[in-house]
């Protein structure tokens, strides 16, 4: 699996790149700058109707209140559409030379080469590069920038972009993300195929007050199986910008879904990620998550669990330092007969930070012999951080397993004597007590996925 090495490169982080745009939108969200996004991608008018219907929705729909404080957050102020001018290629070195050196750092042509099944790459609002094996090809396999999807395979894209699994509608930001998304990834595996090695994509946002709007829809067909991994960065400004991205997964029966994610935005970014999995009979979903930027971090992974059988899991990190507000969690809906889920989740704060657990379990009448189980633990790195634990349950039959813990531990002066008594630093102490506080997670992890968790860990800790 790749390694993710713009999240270990501080310096990249709090420096923008050197290419210049094609075309900067000017600062707002109104009409004529969705009907631009929509003109510039040459769009069916079915897409830009939607866009218009979610923009008039957005309008009329009050910022949420029961989470995180976004009254700093400035829609006047964001950018929301940027052509970085780059034509999309499938060869490395058509690529623009200065956004080839961003994504060169972050490893992805010897990363392809070696272990990942196709990679793709957006720089701002457009996706510059796209490769997928050819013995993928050869079986069906699709993996497009989402832009190209809509005019390649209109009614497949038509069928699932946006309607059951996560309508316009649903809430404030995605009413944002449905006027005004660009790029992003489609994927969709035929009936029975197995795609051994992951599919990648990486997405970068370089402009300031900049806003990135990726959507990210997924279908795994009968029988199939995929591991998809999504990495995410952005430079210091003095300025915030905006993250409203979409991921929706349509996991079909008898199929199989791995979906990774290091999100590791720099500390003016307002991360505001919709993710959600319709998971049909027989199948199973499994969301492995890691938050470590941001200065504001709403993302709830859900999974609605409409087929007998069907299963999910999710297991995440999230961590907060000074000026942070990590608002996290997960969500399972238990809709039908025998289904079950699990939801791991740790936080770590420092600096003041607040982390959050925010989660939801629902189990309908119908969903008899439903399982599952919620474990979040958070640990406190001094006096200043906070941690908060909001757990919900509905349960609407009596022929359910339900069970729900929660942890909140101190590093404390013994831990840290004993340690150094030994012979490390207090460092060192800190760092291996947080270890061992993650690894039932890491543990979890794919290999390399688990090294550069740990590693990003440890750089935030550093310092303490």
């Amino acid at each position: 699996m790749q390694k993710i090495e713009l999240t270990l490169n501080r310096e990249l982080y709090d420096k923008a790149d050197q290419h210049k745009a094609k075309y900067v939108a000017e600062p707002g969200l109104n009409e004529e700058i969705v009907r631009l996004i929509s003109k510039t991608k040459n769009e069916p008018d079915w897409i830009l109707e939607k866009r218009l219907k979610a923009l008039g929705l957005f309008n009329q729909t009050p910022l949420p209140t029961w989470g995180p404080n976004l009254s700093e957050l400035n829609i006047d102020e964001i950018v929301f559409f940027v052509d970085p001018d780059a034509k999309e290629t499938d060869r490395w070195e058509e690529v623009p030379e200065e956004i080839k050196q961003t994504f060169d750092r972050l490893g992805i042509p010897e990363a392809e080469k070696k272990a990942l099944a196709g990679v793709g790459a957006q720089y701002d609002s457009n996706v510059v590069y796209h490769n997928l094996m050819k013995e993928l090809k050869d079986q069906g396999v699709i993996f497009e920038n989402m832009d190209v999807a809509v005019q390649k395979y209109p009614e497949l894209v038509k069928k699932y972009f946006m309607t059951s699994c996560i309508p316009i509608s649903d809430h404030k930001f995605i009413m944002l993300h449905g006027a005004v998304w660009s790029g992003g990834t489609f994927i969709y595996i035929p009936k029975g195929v197995k795609v051994e090695l992951p599919l990648q994509a990486y997405f970068r946002m370089n402009e300031q007050s900049g806003g990135q709007f990726e959507h990210t829809l997924i279908i795994v067909d009968e029988g199939a199986e995929l591991h998809y991994i999504e990495g995410c960065s952005s430079p210091k400004y003095s300025k915030n910008s905006l993250h409203a991205g979409c991921v929706e997964l349509h996991v079909l029966p008898g199929a199989k879904m791995t979906y990774s994610s290091i999100e590791n935005w720099s500390k003016n970014v307002y991360n505001l990620n919709t993710k959600r999995a319709i998971v049909h009979k027989d199948a199973s979903v499994r969301w492995l998550n890691g938050n470590m930027g941001s200065c504001k971090t709403m993302l709830y992974p859900c999974s609605v669990l409409i087929g007998e059988n069907a299963h999910s899991e999710s297991i995440g990190i999230a961590f907060a330092g000074p000026g942070q507000d990590q608002d996290t969690g997960a969500k399972a809906i238990h809709i039908a007969p025998n289904t079950t889920s699990i939801i791991k989740a740790k936080s770590i704060s420092k600096g003041g930070g607040i982390s959050s657990y925010r989660g939801l379990v629902r189990v309908t009448k119908d969903a008899v012999n439903a399982k599952s189980n919620v474990q979040c633990d958070a640990l406190l790195l001094d006096n200043l951080s906070v941690s908060n634990t909001y757990p919900y349950m509905k349960v609407d039959n009596n022929k359910v397993n339900l069970g729900h813990e929660a942890t909140v531990s101190k590093i404390g002066e013994e831990q840290l004597f004993y340690l150094t008594s030994r012979g490390l630093s207090e460092q060192q102490a800190i760092q291996m007590i947080v270890s061992g506080f993650i690894e039932p997670v890491i543990k979890a992890l794919p290999l390399e996925y688990a090294v550069e968790l740990n590693k990003l860990i440890e750089l935030e800790v550093e310092g303490f």
